[in-house]
């Protein structure tokens, strides 16, 4: 995308909006690189599960990958010292600017593009804080949608394929875990959800805020 004056005015309008809400709720902000090691995304399990669609570059006989994810910056940026479990719960947000290898046929103005920039956060707690955690993001993301305008909408619950699991990282005790972290605190909150099978992240479960436009198009602006 290429913003020109306008754009760009709305665009930090937004960041201005985005810094303050998040400063009331406890975040503190970070920026990672663009362009990371290929050993850092085989790490994270991406090389792996999400090589199709990434973009890389070979410099100075080294590979890299720009980042389609932002989670493995944060998680360099947790790892650079050592925290206590009183630090916890740490909320870590980014405004990070991704690139996808998307198809060409699914590519759709500024809703469905292979560079965006999305509002990123990475909150660190301990098994008990998890509920609460959860719920306090449930409530961020609505009273940006309500600010916004945002009310047509339904919240989507992305776990695991049924049946195959062996496109998925970590423990079964964990994901069950999560999974029903998110169940119960949509539940909790009232949401209007629908349930989707095989749509969760290969490193974990989701809860997809779907938006309808103006035209009655479904797009995914929140997870």
């Amino acid at each position: 995308p290429l913003f020109q004056p306008n754009g760009i005015y709305i665009w930090n309008r937004l960041l201005e909006f985005w810094r303050e809400i998040h400063r009331k709720n406890h975040y503190v902000e970070i920026k990672t690189p663009i362009m990371m090691d290929k050993r850092l995304w085989e790490q994270s399990g991406h090389w792996a599960n999400y090589r199709q669609n990434m973009y890389t570059s070979e410099i100075d006989e080294r590979v890299y990958a720009i980042k389609p994810m932002n989670c493995p910056g944060c998680m360099m940026h947790f790892g650079s010292k050592t925290h206590s479990y009183r630090d916890l719960p740490l909320r870590i947000a980014e405004i990070g600017t991704v690139h996808r290898h998307e198809l060409s046929g699914s590519l759709s103005g500024l809703l469905r593009v292979r560079c965006f920039t999305q509002d990123d956060a990475h909150i660190f707690c301990t098994p008990d804080q998890l509920d609460q955690e959860f719920k306090n993001v449930i409530d961020l993301v609505l009273y940006v949608f309500g600010s916004l305008g945002f009310e047509n909408f339904t919240a989507q619950i992305s776990l695991r394929d049924q049946e195959n699991r062996d496109k998925y990282i970590g423990s079964d005790e964990n994901w069950e875990k999560a999974e029903n972290a998110i169940i119960n605190a949509a539940a909790d909150k009232g949401l209007k959800t629908v349930v989707a099978y095989g749509e969760a992240a290969f490193y974990g479960p989701k809860l997809d805020f779907m938006v309808k436009d103006a035209l009655g198009r479904q797009w995914q602006l929140g997870t």
